[in-house]
């Protein structure tokens, strides 16, 4: 995380054209745009963060792509068809922020946090998936589009509560209660949030998040150190940031040779860019490796695997996705740690749940994988300006997560790995997991969604523990229609993932 002064306070801007002032909005020029007014480009701001250098910021009161302005941010409209009212600005702390409250406020502001954005240097400010929903069921929200990209959640902890601390002030109104809800890396920063800041949340949400912090970059080591000690492939972990990044080129050679030992094969239409899978019996092998690690033996592994397999991730685009996410690749330093993030001295890598049907070969497996040792430090909290914050997993108020069974860029594990950490804390009661039947990433629908979002509030008022899938339980999840119960029956919801047994009619709760 980029050192910067604590505590910052929240700069007031120029929003859609109004001026935000003591928390009231005057002029109403984002709704005369939202309500016909033709849209440009030119109109929206860049402007040089003051606190990052380098760093641009995109025009919060503009909708932004990654690349381009598309559209106005303004008001939307309740299912009564009255507007909401909005506020856009740029904080001293060098985040972007939005912030909307509905014309019929019921107190309650949901605090939401973006995920990983790759290592760019504009950083954007979005909407939460559920906006619509937030606005027509009397829920505020605000966003910070954090200083920084990259993977750097203590950033967006430490962003999102100075704009939690700012709401008064920039809308004239004072909040009830505060959810917190993230997705990816927002599920990180969610899970951080609330432990560093006891006392100010009511509950949270997290979907497709990585709950148990840098685990993660432990499975992204596992896939790769399992699959070049199954084909007897010698790669390096280099120690340092530019020493991964020189070996990168390497590293694609390398795998690119020890492909057609798995079964991978790349597409030469595509330059090599694209992928089909029909795995070998060692690559059988590599598969179940990863599924282990990624969450246990359960349905819709094949497609998981085939998805994620099928395409690259930049910048090394011609081997399949997670071998592009080695850590080696950065020193493990995913960019701004003081070592390596990951390890796996401990690791026993295993092909099934059973731990006696393979052991002769798990055994050998452990014995050719490489081994790294951890030598980043973490910070004993979530507000320090250097590596990942600790996640302990006791929150003490109520945590609803949504996760894909499938997802093999933030696996089911971190629900999993969260989820025991809540119950070796005594806070076991606390947790409910929803699974979802889906490979991509957070690829929800919003009916997934606001189901969770609403059992997640009857809990915070009621006391009432919702319903939820016991993820801690590998029969259970071995079982054939895990994940059933949670995920939106609607035909073609989630056409990747592919199961030998099909959820039956009027199996979601």
């Amino acid at each position: 995380m980029s050192a910067r002064s604590h505590p910052r306070r929240l700069i007031v801007a120029l929003v859609t054209g109004s001026l935000v002032l003591l928390g009231s909005l005057v002029g109403g020029s984002g709704a005369a745009r939202a309500a016909g007014m033709a849209f440009s480009a030119s109109s929206c701001v860049t402007t040089p963060s003051a606190v990052v250098p380098g760093v641009q910021i995109a025009d919060p009161a503009c909708e932004f792509n990654g690349a381009a302005y598309v559209a106005p941010f303004a008001p939307i409209a309740n299912a009564s068809g009255q507007p909401s009212r909005v506020w856009t600005g740029v904080a001293s702390d060098g985040g972007a922020y939005r912030v909307e409250v509905p014309p019929r406020w019921n107190g309650t502001l949901v605090m939401f946090a973006h995920g990983f954005r790759g290592n760019g240097t504009v950083v954007w400010v979005d909407d939460p998936q559920l906006r619509q929903y937030f606005v027509d069921n009397g829920f505020a929200w605000a966003a910070s589009s954090y200083a920084v990209n990259g993977y750097d959640p203590g950033d967006g902890v430490v962003d999102t509560h100075d704009l939690l601390k700012a709401f008064p002030s920039i809308t004239g109104l004072r909040t009830r209660q505060v959810i917190m809800s993230g997705v990816s890396m927002g599920g990180e920063i969610t899970t951080a949030e609330i432990e560093a800041y006891k006392g100010d949340f009511a509950g949270a949400m997290p979907y497709c998040g990585v709950l148990a912090g840098s685990n993660l970059f432990d499975f992204f080591l596992g896939a790769n150190v399992t699959a070049a000690g199954l084909t007897g492939t010698t790669i390096s972990y280099p120690t340092t940031l530019a020493a991964g990044q020189a070996y990168a080129p390497a590293y694609q050679s390398t795998v690119q040779a020890e492909l057609p030992a798995l079964g991978i094969t790349p597409n030469p239409a595509t330059g090599g860019q694209t992928f089909t899978t029909s795995l070998t019996k060692t690559g059988t092998l590599w598969a179940d490796t990863v599924e282990q690690l990624s969450g246990g033996t359960r349905p819709g592994f094949a497609s998981a695997i085939g998805y994620w397999n099928s395409f690259g991730f930049a910048p090394l685009t011609k081997i399949p996705f997670l071998f592009g996410l080695y850590p080696g690749t950065s020193g493990g330093t995913i960019g701004f740690a003081n070592g390596s993030v990951a390890g796996n001295e401990r690791t026993f890598y295993t092909f099934s749940d059973n731990p006696f049907v393979n052991l002769r070969q798990e055994i050998a497996l452990n014995r050719a994988v490489l081994r790294v040792p951890v030598t980043a430090t973490s910070s004993a909290d979530a507000l320090s300006p250097a590596e990942l914050p600790v996640i302990h997993g006791d929150p003490g108020i109520p945590v609803l997560s949504v996760h894909g069974i499938g997802d093999l860029f933030v696996p089911f594990s971190m629900d999993q790995q969260y989820d025991a950490r809540m119950v070796a804390h005594g806070q076991g009661r606390l947790f409910v997991g929803r699974a979802i039947r889906e490979v991509t990433h957070c690829g929800y629908t919003n009916s997934e969604l606001t189901s969770a979002f609403s059992a997640l509030v009857s809990w915070i008022h009621t006391g009432m523990r919702p319903a939820g899938d016991n993820i801690l339980d590998p029969r259970r999840v071995a079982s054939p229609l895990f994940g059933c119960r949670f995920t939106d029956p609607t035909r073609g919801a989630h056409p990747e993932f592919q199961a030998p047994v099909a959820c039956p009619p009027g199996s979601r709760s």
